[in-house]
């Protein structure tokens, strides 16, 4: 679980990769920032009060109690165990019903946090402001993430006669959706935030018509690549164990990534006669997003078409952004969100029970039962993360602003932002020179 939650914190520099070459050369160390400082931001709140929210008894009925593990109380030092006691005494506490220390649980769920916030950044590459991104990240993780990590992810512990010890979140206990490792609570949820963000920041100065290209290839495949390694901790690691479920949802994770990268390919090809590394690149990804709640539901043959469906839908959904108007930057909206709902939704039309989770989809004799209740959850947090992002984005827009001005998004977010740049230009000399500073 440790090498699990390693993996997980790894897809955070990944991702950084795989959005900072996707934006423009003047742009890359402010894209690469968010999701560092993300990293920053999450892990600070998450000790103090984040994990209590999202994983301490239920309390309101909608968040965990936030004093129960405030500064993670309990866990650490002789709170936890008597020093005096023999290591056969030692009382460690353990997460639910696991016989996970909480403390590596506690680890586990940060990555999860930290890369759900710098997920949003996507959407707003190039032209928000990094104090702005720094106080959105820390309300909304207060405000969004935590209460939904809370409904998705925690469930409920017993004791030995099968009574209530501690109570969970709705969506996961009550109206039984489900989640493995964050379809609605990570994907769902930061592809509606940036949807709502990007548009109350409004649209990149020239865009749709200005061409603004990739910068840098090989470090979009570089972090796609760190991000599919990354995710079998995050899919595998789900199951808090090295056993039948985490090794089935290696596999599923797998299949549906690789049919995924396929199919978004396949389009590519047909649609503009080209297939491209950046269709490869977001292909695996839609597919480890689709894949990310229905792994340990699925077969074999339900992770293919998983996987297929996310490609082919995915690389046809990131178009809409010009047919709307909206500027989501680097599709967050067409890969996390799109994406997301697809894995969330396709649980009620494939799972097996022969799967870990062991339920079954409506094409495997389950009717329609598991189906709403996939859509209900996938809804409500859509809904929720988007109205309550639209909210947060209209209050630092209105206090202390959201959006460079129109000079500094010009000069690039490196300098008017940071103060730096990603390349020296100065020291290329001729032509090379001259077409890289009209690249940039």
């Amino acid at each position: 679980m440790l090498a699990s939650s390693a993996l997980v914190l790894l897809m955070t520099p990944g991702l950084a990769f795989f959005y900072g070459g996707m934006v423009r050369s003047k742009h890359v160390l402010n894209m690469i920032m968010m999701s560092v400082s993300a990293m920053g931001i999450v892990g600070v709140l998450w000790a103090i009060y984040g994990f209590s929210v999202s994983f301490a008894n239920n309390k309101f009925g909608l968040i965990g109690d936030p004093t129960q593990f405030f500064g993670l109380k309990g866990m650490i030092g002789p709170d936890a165990a008597a020093k005096t006691a023999s290591a056969a005494e030692v009382d460690i506490p353990l997460a639910g019903n696991t016989h996970i220390p909480m403390t590596v649980f506690v680890a586990f769920q940060l990555m999860f946090a930290i890369i759900t916030v710098a997920l949003i950044s996507g959407a707003v590459a190039d032209r928000l402001k990094f104090g702005a991104w720094a106080l959105f990240a820390a309300v909304w993780s207060t405000i969004v993430y935590f209460p939904v990590a809370h409904w998705v992810f925690d469930s409920n512990a017993t004791d030995a006669n099968g009574n209530i010890v501690h109570e969970g979140g709705w969506i996961l206990n009550k109206l039984h959706v489900v989640d493995f490792a964050g379809g609605t609570a990570v994907h769902i949820n930061a592809g509606a935030a940036g949807l709502a963000l990007c548009l109350v920041l409004g649209k990149r100065k020239g865009w749709p018509k200005t061409p603004m290209r990739p910068h840098n290839l090989p470090f979009v495949m570089l972090g796609a690549g760190l991000l599919w390694f990354g995710w079998f901790g995050f899919n595998a690691g789900s199951a808090l164990s090295s056993n039948n479920s985490a090794g089935s949802t290696f596999l599923t994770t797998t299949f549906a990534t690789c049919a995924a990268m396929l199919g978004w390919l396949l389009v590519e090809k047909l649609r503009d006669g080209h297939a491209t590394s950046l269709g490869a690149a977001s292909g695996l990804v839609a597919g480890l997003v689709a894949i990310t709640p229905s792994c340990s539901s699925v077969n074999v043959l339900g992770a293919l078409a998983v996987g297929a469906i996310a490609g082919i839908v995915c690389a046809l959904a990131v178009g809409l952004k010009y047919k709307f108007g909206f500027d989501d930057s680097l599709d967050v909206v067409g890969v996390h969100m799109v994406g997301g709902i697809i894995g969330t939704l396709m649980v009620g039309l494939v799972a097996t029970s022969q799967a870990p989770a062991g339920v079954k989809g409506l094409f495997y004799g389950g009717g329609v039962d598991q189906l709403w209740r996939q859509a209900v959850g996938a809804g409500v947090v859509l809904a929720y993360s988007f109205i309550a992002t639209l909210i947060i984005a209209l209050a630092i827009k209105y206090t202390i602003g959201l959006r460079a001005s129109e000079e500094e998004e010009v000069e690039g977010m490196d300098e008017s932002e940071h103060a730096e740049t990603a390349y020296d230009f100065a020291a290329v000399g001729g032509t090379a020179r001259t077409a890289a500073v009209k690249e940039a």
